[in-house]
């Protein structure tokens, strides 16, 4: 059987491409960063493959907004094929800027007639955020987190905060199972929400469950040894990061 081929999007400031694309050979697919403009050059490329992703980083060094200009680029150059690709069952997600880059598109949280239903603002805090945080998936029909319940992975972002354009918005996501990733709580029961989201949100879906966006870096933690609590212990060694189970449910959905 041939193994399942991943095309992981890169564009000027994209800087985390190459961390994707090794995660997803991690869960055994092959995977080929290209490049936006390659791609608009020529769209039929997406038919060699089963998985899109648009990894994390600062494209287009966020000018303007995060996101806005590859989005922009991808609605211009790519929406019809992008469509035709997720209508065909092929899967899609979008990580950190990926994700600010995903609802900006018709390919997430979009409705024909009114447009996004939400966004990502600048942190309350008024301040990028690295560190770790503690997420709890709701269940839900997502691909991408089938048998994860709660995982610890970092963020680095300075706009994260979901918004959604209503609460009828959000109780509408919340009543169809799209807002299937949240901010947890530590051990101390403090919470791990680094930018105010609403609701807690640090992922959502579309209601195929196909098409995912997340702002926590799955990538960044394919071995155990990179949890700060973990490293250079005996206990991690020759063991797997969570983030990994994200691109294996990948690969799987689609083998």
């Amino acid at each position: 059987m041939l193994s399942p081929r991943a095309l992981i999007l890169r564009a000027p400031g994209t800087n985390c491409d190459h961390e994707t694309a090794f995660a997803f050979e991690r869960a055994g697919a092959i995977a080929r960063r290209v490049h936006v403009a390659a791609l608009a050059a020529k769209p039929a490329l997406l038919e060699e493959y089963q998985i899109f992703c648009i990894p994390g980083g600062f494209s287009y060094g966020d000018d303007i907004a995060s996101g806005r200009i590859l989005a922009l680029q991808l609605r211009t150059f790519l929406s019809d094929a992008l469509e035709r690709f997720r209508d065909r069952g092929g899967l899609i997600l979008g990580i950190c800027n990926g994700f600010q880059v995903l609802l900006q598109t018709t390919l997430l949280l979009h409705e024909p007639t009114t447009g996004p239903l939400g966004t990502l603002a600048a942190n309350r805090s008024g301040r990028f955020i690295d560190r770790w945080v503690q997420l709890v998936v709701r269940p839900s029909q997502c691909v991408f987190l089938e048998g994860l319940s709660r995982l610890e992975l970092p963020v680095a972002h300075a706009e994260g905060r979901f918004r959604t354009r209503s609460p009828a918005a959000l109780a509408g996501l919340e009543a169809s199972g799209q807002l299937v990733l949240r901010y947890g709580t530590n051990a101390a029961g403090v919470s791990s929400n680094p930018n105010g989201s609403e609701a807690d949100v640090a992922g959502v879906c579309d209601q195929t469950g196909r098409v995912l966006g997340l702002m926590p870096h799955p990538e960044r933690f394919l071995d155990a040894l990179q949890h700060p609590a973990l490293a250079g212990t005996a206990e991690a060694r020759d063991r797997n990061g969570v983030g990994l189970a994200l691109f294996t449910n990948a690969v799987k959905a689609v083998s």
